[in-house]
């Protein structure tokens, strides 16, 4: 059970920005995530509290060997409880392939938290999760420009 330990001093940015940090670093993260947390991935059946969130991740985790949240490049947007913040990601896929935001089309997202008592209550990610670019077979253009 998530306790407030003196967490909840903490603004909803700061959360958000540990979340991308201990993410990136493999540390774990869910002590910053409510019990009854819902959190969206793309083409990830929503979570539903904090066991359906661990496994959300568990599924997720694995398509990485690195990831990178480029946190200084982030534009943050605040508004009370919510949170709002587009950045753009670099790093390696599991199968050894690499991308990079800035030289292709994925890595780009916005995620949403609502962030109340310290803890993130709601988290929507936002993104294209084909980080290689590789559904040419539906979008067909993407064989022919990733810029």
């Amino acid at each position: 059970m998530n306790h407030d330990d003196g967490s909840a001093r903490e603004t909803g940015r700061a959360v958000a920005t540990s979340y991308f940090k201990l993410l990136d670093a493999g540390q774990d993260f869910f002590h910053l995530f409510a019990d009854d947390a819902y959190v969206y991935f793309p083409k990830h059946r929503p979570a539903r509290g904090i066991d359906e969130v661990k496994q959300l991740f568990a599924d997720i985790v694995p398509m990485f060997s690195e990831i990178v949240h480029e946190i200084p490049y982030f534009n943050y947007v605040e508004r009370g409880e919510h949170v709002v913040v587009e950045g753009t990601t670099h790093g390696v896929l599991a199968d050894g392939t690499p991308w990079r935001a800035t030289e292709g089309l994925g890595g780009r997202f916005c995620n949403v938290f609502e962030v109340r008592g310290g803890l993130i209550h709601r988290l929507h990610v936002y993104l294209d999760p084909d980080y290689a670019d590789a559904d040419t077979a539906r979008y067909p253009w993407l064989a022919r420009s990733t810029s």
